[in-house]
């Protein structure tokens, strides 16, 4: 009977524990056990969505973070690559690739959960759900048959019943009439008959009813001693399945994240070591490599006594040349100062002819004694407009040069255009390169010379002429290269003597320097001198052929100090100033003049402090000072 009623008992240390049993405990909580399983499915169901959003999130993470660390990354082909050569910027480039790698294991974490869980739990709901509506089918079906051995239960009770009492009014029906003398002895044989047979319908119907009932006793301790308490436990067997399923998804849940956490400290362990790679004195040290230039600081400014000139008297031209070869003396070693606002206005300085001046002036540009004509200036001797005419178009030349080079941004081959110490890294970094092609050349020949040998023996793999062409051009490539090599090598060596001369001058001078106490007088460092726009001078009897017609200009591109004022001029006609190096004028205006026509046809004038280029010569009306330095007076 324990075992029908599914009720085990288990002795552990000397005391008798029960095993709870939903088919023995809640023989009649089928309705709330069916609502019970429904709610545990749903849990489950909720469970398996918190995990899906929760993935979801882990996947937008982890993109967030991936576009994070794409933002930052140095775009190619941009001047933010050349930044990564300091220790910090690559520590920055580090974590973003740890961080990278830091946004792919959130990834891991997602797909983990979408397939670990999510597509597991998805199945088990829907094995679940099936399992469950089973077992309660067969309760329904055992409550239905209960329920029908139940109705035929009643139902021969009451013919039971109803036969007993049909049979008891026609035993009293029977009696009657035999007790009565008027009836006949037939009425009374036919009434005994009749009570003989209700008491055998009776007798039948109440065997009928213990065989119903005998059934039905036996159908319900059947459904619930043994169907009832088997489907319950089914359904409790399925229940603790299915927490114990909630359970491991849970445990899943935990181990999904703890598998990636020694990656994730990896990571985390990669961000504080580049953390750990900056080297501040390193940065600081590649700042110098960077921008050294090579070149040496000026020397000392050389006395300059005017009151030479003061004392004796000069001719126009002889005053002028002196001013010149005093700025010379005083400017030349200072260029590498330069404005850059101001370099750009020298080096774009008109060099065509300047514009006639109209045919007839304006009426606000009248003056009381009649229409202006432009002013007649005083002729040069033919061997100063000789050289003037030289002096001027070779400063053109070098203008246009200059002017080229600063605004297209073109460089020569052997990047003269460079500070020494830049030129030294550029040819070397470009001689790196070319041994690079080299080699790789040279490996592709030796590679394609080894397939050649292989086909030439073995006729059927390939046919050996097909390769001539390509190594006929390998060879011409490595030629090419070889000659490239060459031709740097050379340029780099020159540059490498001449920065070790001069550091060898410079150690000279300083040992001297230590040994005198005081510094050499007259370092001008001419030797190795750079050029303004950059370039490296290397043809010094070229420098000195054209060293007395190209100073002046170079005085004046290396000039820092605004020019002075050596007179003021008056615009006679308007003026547009749309070439570069120009500037405009309206008529009428006054204007301070900072340099006198120099042949060419051109006054160099200022408006104001930062704004002054050149005008056309014949456009003015000139009132020089006579108490400037350099002033010249046209009568």
């Amino acid at each position: 009977m324990d075992s029908n009623r599914g009720i085990l008992t288990l002795r552990r240390n000397g005391r008798e524990t029960m095993n709870c049993s939903w088919g023995t405990e809640l023989w009649d909580q089928f309705d709330n056990l069916e609502k019970h399983t429904q709610w545990g499915i749903e849990f489950v169901e909720r469970y398996t969505k918190f995990v899906k959003e929760r993935s979801e999130i882990e996947l937008n993470y982890a993109k967030q973070i991936r576009n994070l660390s794409k933002k930052y990354q140095p775009k190619k082909n941009s001047r933010e690559e050349d930044e990564y050569k300091y220790s910090s910027c690559r520590a920055f480039l580090m974590t973003l690739n740890e961080l990278n790698d830091y946004a792919g294991q959130h990834e891991i974490v997602a797909e983990n959960l979408n397939t670990q869980i999510l597509s597991e739990l998805s199945r088990y709901i829907q094995e679940l759900k099936a399992e469950r509506k089973s077992h309660f089918h067969d309760g329904r079906r055992a409550q239905q048959h209960m329920e029908n051995s139940w109705k035929q239960l009643e139902s021969s009770k009451r013919r039971f019943e109803r036969d007993c009492k049909e049979a008891d009014r026609a035993q009293h029906y029977f009696e009657k009439m035999d007790a009565d003398i008027n009836v006949t002895k037939a009425d009374v044989e036919k009434a005994r008959q009749q009570a003989q047979i209700r008491h055998q319908v009776a007798a039948d119907s109440k065997n009928e009813y213990l065989s119903c009932l005998q059934k039905f006793n036996k159908d319900q301790s059947e459904h619930y001693y043994t169907l009832i308490p088997l489907i319950f436990q089914r359904i409790q067997e399925m229940e603790e399945r299915r927490i114990e399923r909630v359970g491991e998804s849970m445990r899943s849940y935990a181990d999904v994240d703890r598998r990636v956490l020694p990656i994730v400290s990896k990571c985390l362990d990669g961000m504080n070591k580049a953390a750990e790679s900056i080297d501040p004195k390193m940065d600081t040290k590649q700042v110098v490599e960077t921008y050294k230039s090579g070149f040496e600081p000026p020397g000392d400014v050389e006395f300059e006594d005017y009151s030479l000139s003061m004392r004796r008297a000069v001719s126009e031209s002889s005053f002028l040349n002196a001013r010149g070869e005093n700025r010379r003396r005083s400017r030349g070693k200072l260029w590498p100062f330069i404005k850059r606002n101001k370099l750009m206005s020298l080096l774009a300085s008109p060099r065509q002819p300047p514009p006639p001046p109209p045919t007839s002036p304006s009426p606000s540009s009248a003056v009381p004694n009649g229409p202006q004509s432009p002013p007649q200036q005083q002729k040069e001797p033919f061997a100063q407009r000789i050289n003037g005419f030289m002096s001027s178009k070779h400063r053109s030349l070098r203008s246009l040069k200059r002017g080229l080079s600063l605004k297209l941004g073109t460089s020569s081959e052997d990047y003269s255009h460079l500070p020494p110490e830049q030129r030294r890294k550029k040819l070397q970094a470009k001689l790196n390169d070319i041994t690079r092609d080299l080699q790789k050349e040279v490996d592709q020949r030796d590679a394609l010379a080894k397939m050649k040998d292989v086909y030439m023996k073995n006729p059927h793999m390939g046919d050996p002429g097909s390769i001539e062409p390509r190594l006929e051009e390998i060879a011409q490539n490595i030629d090419r290269l070889q000659q490239d090599a060459h031709k740097f090598e050379s340029w780099l060596a020159d540059v490498e003597g001449r920065l070790l001369e001069k550091g060898d001058v410079q150690r000279r001078q300083s040992a001297h320097f230590d040994s005198q106490g005081h510094a050499p007088v007259g370092n001008n460092c001419a030797q190795n001198r750079e050029s303004p726009d950059g370039s490296y001078t290397e043809d010094h009897g070229m420098e000195n052929q054209f060293k007395s017609r190209s100073t002046e200009f170079d005085d004046e591109f290396d000039d820092e100090d605004p020019l002075p004022t050596i007179g003021t001029c008056k615009a006679l006609y308007p003026f547009e100033g749309q070439n570069e190096g120009t500037i405009s004028m309206a008529e009428g205006e006054m204007l301070y003049v900072i340099e006198e026509d120099k042949g060419d046809g051109w006054t160099r004038v200022r408006r104001n402090e930062d704004e002054e280029g050149y005008v056309p010569t014949s456009y003015i009306k000139l009132y020089f000072d006579t108490s400037a330095k350099g002033a010249m007076t046209y009568i």
